[in-house]
């Protein structure tokens, strides 16, 4: 498996290739030098539709985030201490059907998410294109995260929400803090599942979405239309 950090080396690369590329349009003669910045754009966005598209695919699915160790959603830390009680008394079996129902709320919800991904790319200006390019090694990453963050978590939670209902993980909460509620000398908590399960959605989509970027502009074989060759392919 590939880890973010592998993920950061390999956008390091690409983004030495895109200031390569945008200063050899006015004096080499390779196949990129004929490209315009029209085109490298159109590159970098069909790059980050087949990514996101690949993504969608991988954790929208059942197991896409339960059995995925890289972004497997956890309890909100609000509710370690009702796991710490409930597991005291026989419960924590409780504890762990609502974790696992966290994670299908999740994969529920991405498998709806590609078209706010696809609005947040057609975006994208040639100065944001250009501005990646000169940026640090995460640049892009970091420019869908500030871009998109807002106006996704607005989108999404209304998406989470549903989901969790769907999926039988608000109802299991109740359950859980009904038993935990009924033991004597226990601290209050509360717990935002859609606010919880929002965020740590967006951080596994952002996670493997700057991989499949950076793979894309790596790996030849990932190059699987013409323009992305003719963008990030070598010479």
């Amino acid at each position: 498996a590939i880890y973010l950090s592998a993920a950061g080396v390999a956008y390091g690369d690409w983004l030495q290739q895109g200031e390569d590329l945008i200063q050899g349009l006015s004096g080499s003669h390779s196949t990129k030098s004929t490209l315009s910045m029209d085109q490298i754009a159109s590159g970098l966005k069909e790059a980050l539709r087949l990514g996101t598209e690949t993504v969608v695919n991988q954790l929208g699915q059942k197991g896409g985030f339960a059995t995925d160790p890289a972004v497997h959603i956890p309890l909100p830390e609000s509710l370690e201490v009702v796991k710490t009680t409930l597991e005291k008394v026989g419960m924590g079996s409780q504890l762990s059907d609502l974790e696992l129902k966290l994670n299908r709320a999740a994969e529920a919800a991405t498998s709806k998410v590609k078209p706010l991904f696809w609005d947040a790319i057609r975006q994208m200006t040639l100065k944001d294109v250009n501005t990646i390019y000169h940026g640090p090694d995460d640049a892009a990453t970091q420019y869908f995260r500030d871009k998109m963050s807002g106006q996704l978590t607005a989108e999404m939670s209304p998406i989470i929400n549903h989901s969790l209902s769907q999926v039988g993980a608000v109802e299991a909460y109740d359950e859980v803090i009904a038993h935990y509620r009924g033991l004597p000398f226990v601290l209050d908590v509360k717990a935002d599942l859609t606010d919880h399960v929002t965020t740590r959605t967006k951080d596994g989509i952002f996670h493997y979405l700057a991989q499949q970027e950076a793979a894309i502009r790596k790996d030849p074989a990932k190059q699987t239309t013409e323009l992305l060759k003719k963008v990030f392919g070598q010479d």
